[in-house]
């Protein structure tokens, strides 16, 4: 199988049974499917985009900070020898506008391997394509609209836009943002915008970033600079909804200059690479994550502001908590949709997910203005925190993933 191919994706026979069906074949969603597949139970997954499109560089441009926790779990399923193309980040610096006081997290002070790892979303979608072509009872079906769901005794059922059908105990819903299954389900969210949004690009640089990714807090927002391999860096240029036009809208050398001037001169000369990609920033959250026979997951259950780069981890730990508590119920002879079973998965991740979900918000409107008063007490802040080694260290385990109680497959152990 050359680096380019992508396996091809089953198609369901007229009445496909399983015991647990994903709907959205996303990063979070292939992920569950692939932990409860290899341990044995009948997966299918349903997406309504290709899987060689969803490889295509010019897919969504973005790229993912994986936390060294996230990194276990991908390596303990079997997925992370399938990423082909990977960046370490060793080092992190936080620093507000143009002042001289920063935070700066160094790998190298807790001595267990980089803080994470830099990888392009298609080169991850790719090697859990792979992964996932390995397993016999994990069935992918896509490119394939999804016509209706429906409820019954004991079961949920799947009618596709081919005219086939898929059963399933269980309906795990990975859709994003605007889940239909979270919405069939009768599950409410809510959340607001941040009034900002995220222009994504690559850039090509002369010197080398040594590894270490730079978040700036701005006015209108973060500018973060993470590293990716090949002296080449991903940027996410924060700004606000009345600006995205004109910024995003820019003729190509001057939105060139324009990065130029956040970017700075520590990476010698720059030039965007590839086109460009723009995303609305807010945050939502599920009043839910389960109802009768249905599971959320990733950004189905919650959306949060990408200010710490979280958003695919905290999706990841849905994940590895789900896998956990559904194989153990299998192995228990539990139905895998049980309300109790699932009540469990809820208790589980919930509290995490809206405690993040506060953090981001709250650092994100602290530092998305120029107060003069604010500005000054969050830099001295910054500075006291990095001066303080445990405080320091607390917040890279943090970033690690490797704070609270961790899923076993976030330890690297199997389920």
């Amino acid at each position: 199988m050359t680096e380019e191919t992508v396996p091809r994706p089953d198609r369901p026979t007229p009445l496909h049974r399983v015991d647990v069906a994903v709907v959205g074949g996303g990063l979070v969603g292939l992920t569950v499917a692939i932990g409860l597949a290899e341990a044995g139970l009948e997966v299918a997954v349903i997406d309504r985009a290709a899987p060689a499109d969803q490889t295509l560089p010019a897919f969504d441009g973005r790229a993912s900070a994986i936390a060294h926790a996230s990194v276990r779990l991908l390596e303990t399923l079997g997925i992370w020898r399938h990423v082909a193309d990977h960046q370490p980040i060793e080092q992190i610096r936080v620093s507000d506008g143009n002042s001289r006081l920063h935070l700066h997290f160094d790998a190298a002070e807790l001595g267990d391997g980089p803080l994470g790892e830099m990888v392009e979303n298609r080169h991850l979608r790719l090697a859990l394509f792979r992964r996932a072509a390995e397993i016999k009872t994990l069935h992918l079906f896509a490119p394939v609209d999804l016509c209706a769901i429906e409820h019954a005794p004991g079961r949920v059922t799947l009618r596709l836009a081919d005219g086939s059908t898929i059963a399933a105990a269980l309906l795990i819903g990975a859709d994003g943002r605007a889940s239909r299954v979270r919405r069939q389900a009768g599950i409410r969210h809510f959340g607001w915008s941040y009034g900002q949004q995220g222009i994504v690009a690559t850039i090509r640089h002369e010197l080398p970033h040594g590894g270490i990714a730079h978040e700036r807090f701005l006015p209108s927002g973060p500018f973060a600079i993470l590293p990716l391999t090949d002296h080449r860096s991903s940027l996410v240029w924060t700004v606000r909804d009345r600006e995205a036009d004109a910024a995003f809208g820019l003729p190509a050398a001057l939105f060139e200059e324009a990065i130029r001037r956040r970017v700075g001169g520590f990476l010698g000369r720059i030039a965007v690479e590839g086109r460009r990609w723009r995303y609305p920033l807010g945050l939502q959250l599920a009043e839910r994550y389960v109802a009768p026979r249905t599971a959320l997951v990733g950004d189905a259950a919650h959306g949060v502001h990408p200010i710490a780069g979280q958003g695919l981890n905290l999706g990841l730990r849905d994940a590895a908590a789900l896998i956990e508590v559904l194989v153990e119920a299998a192995r228990l002879g539990e139905d895998p949709g049980d309300e109790l079973v699932l009540a469990r998965y809820q208790q589980w991740r919930r509290f995490d997910n809206v405690l993040l979900a506060c953090v981001t918000d709250g650092l994100n409107r602290l530092f998305s203005n120029d107060i003069t008063p604010i500005r000054i007490a969050r830099d001295l802040g910054m500075e006291v925190t990095g001066r303080i080694g445990p405080a320091r260290r607390f917040l890279m385990r943090h970033a690690r993933g490797t704070v609270g109680r961790l899923p076993r497959l976030l330890q690297g152990l199997p389920v």
